[in-house]
């Protein structure tokens, strides 16, 4: 059984009751250790022009570049769902953007249930700079 980080899951929580979904009305938190141990948070805030909005992921990563750091060495992130909600795979390729491929992924929802994966197994395959890199 996965047990969240009680810092991150709090963070992550907190910032779900903040989410603006007045039109989905599916509120997601998300929350993001750094390698300095900092915690940057997210929410997801949609629009009137649904499905244009920022989701809770790309919220705190952009928190985290506007404080300076670049590195994840944790996330999590929570929604009321029936089972742990993954990110979309927009936010899949900003997380690989700034996380190691065995950086921790929890997945959690808001009843207990929490799913542990790393960078990797939530993006196989990943895009990197590497590709774009001529010899």
């Amino acid at each position: 059984m996965t047990i969240p980080d009680p810092r991150l899951l709090d963070a992550a929580s907190g910032a779900r009751l903040n989410a603006y979904a007045p039109y989905s009305n599916f509120k997601v938190g998300a929350a993001i250790r750094t390698l300095t141990g900092h915690i940057y948070v997210g929410c997801n805030v949609e629009n009137v022009a649904y499905p244009e909005g920022t989701c809770a992921e790309a919220g705190a990563i952009a928190a985290m570049i506007v404080a300076g750091e670049t590195e994840i060495a944790e996330i999590l992130v929570i929604a009321d769902s029936p089972s742990p909600v993954p990110p979309c795979g927009g936010c899949r390729q900003k997380i690989a953007e700034f996380a190691g491929q065995g950086a921790t992924v929890t997945l959690c929802t808001t009843d207990g249930k929490a799913r542990d994966m790393t960078v990797a197994d939530l993006l196989p395959g990943v895009f990197s700079a590497l590709h774009m890199d001529r010899a």
